[in-house]
């Protein structure tokens, strides 16, 4: 599993510029079930998803496709981690720990 965390680097009306392309972009990853949840960090200075199913050079270029990734809005910070434990809603996506 991953969080990627997203900091804007420019303004928000470059964001917002570039929202409509990102929110249709995180649109079709859901429908893959790449994600599982995401949404604005709180202050707006950027924002989180999670994402499952793909290993490191997947998620690296599926960033890199990101409509905010394209218009330079913003950085991406890749965090992989093993879910051994969840929510019984999220029971899905729990990995074994590596023996």
């Amino acid at each position: 599993m991953f969080v990627l965390e997203l900091t804007y680097t420019a303004p928000l009306e470059r964001v917002e510029a570039a929202l409509a392309d990102h929110v249709e972009w995180l649109q079709e990853q859901y429908a893959t079930g790449r994600f599982i949840a995401a949404g604005r960090k709180v202050p707006r200075d950027g924002g989180v998803i999670l994402a499952v199913g793909m290993d490191r050079p997947e998620v690296e270029r599926l960033v890199a496709e990101d409509p905010f990734s394209l218009a330079d809005v913003c950085d991406y910070r890749i965090v992989e981690f093993q879910a051994t434990t969840t929510a019984p809603e999220l029971e899905r996506f729990r990995e074994q720990r590596p023996s």
